[in-house]
């Protein structure tokens, strides 16, 4: 995904099965599309974090440091590892998608991995020759685990709640990028059916997750 494309194309890749002494040939469509439409525009970022809580002697004291930026995502359940790339946003307001297809990417206008609030994590479903880093996330089940490797060679644990799939009309902005009062992980890609004239997948998944303790 160097840029958009106005005509993506369509791929298959042919699979030779032998069933009863019968060849079947399985054909399996990869699609690829336009950086720009991946994933919806979130809202404004929140401004910087401000002083922390006044100290005994009325002093504010400094805010938490924030965590190492993610560097690396590994998913046991799905097969899934691949490094991270911070993203920020593209002309029109949309979230840049990773230009490498076995690359995730972080949006660095929400927190890092481990603060309190959303971090938020994108990846390519597939691409025109064949999986990307998030195909099988649709297989993510409750209480799976994925594991954000951070700069400073730390880790963190996130288990999943629920997977959720929208239309990109119709995506759900506030729940995706809104403030939460924990440490939160949503991990979003392409889902549905592919739009051939439009060149983009019709909707988002989404998969909810919070910090393990």
């Amino acid at each position: 995904m160097k840029g958009p494309r106005r005509f993506p194309a369509r791929f298959a890749l042919a699979l030779l099965l032998v069933v009863g002494g019968a060849t079947i040939t399985v054909v399996a469509l990869h699609h690829d599309e336009s950086a720009s439409a991946m994933v919806v525009a979130p809202p404004a970022s929140p401004g910087p974090a401000g002083p922390g809580p006044a100290g005994p002697s009325g002093q504010a004291t400094p805010a938490a440091a924030a965590p190492a930026a993610p560097v690396g995502i590994r998913i046991d359940a799905i097969g899934a590892s691949a490094p991270i790339d911070p993203l920020g946003l593209n002309p029109d307001g949309t979230l840049q998608a990773p230009a490498d297809y076995d690359r995730a990417g972080y949006f660095t206008g929400r927190p890092n991995p481990g603060a309190v609030g959303p971090a938020i994590i994108v990846a390519h479903v597939d691409s025109k020759t064949g999986p990307a880093v998030f195909y099988r996330l649709r297989d993510l089940k409750p209480g799976d685990g994925i594991t954000v490797t951070r700069a400073d060679g730390s880790e963190v644990v996130f288990l999943v709640d629920r997977l959720e799939q929208h239309p990109k009309d119709a995506f759900p902005t506030d729940e995706v990028y809104g403030p939460t009062s924990d440490a939160t992980l949503r991990l979003i890609t392409c889902g549905g059916s592919f739009d051939q004239s439009s060149g983009h997948y019709r909707d988002n998944l989404i998969a909810f997750a919070h910090l393990k303790a």
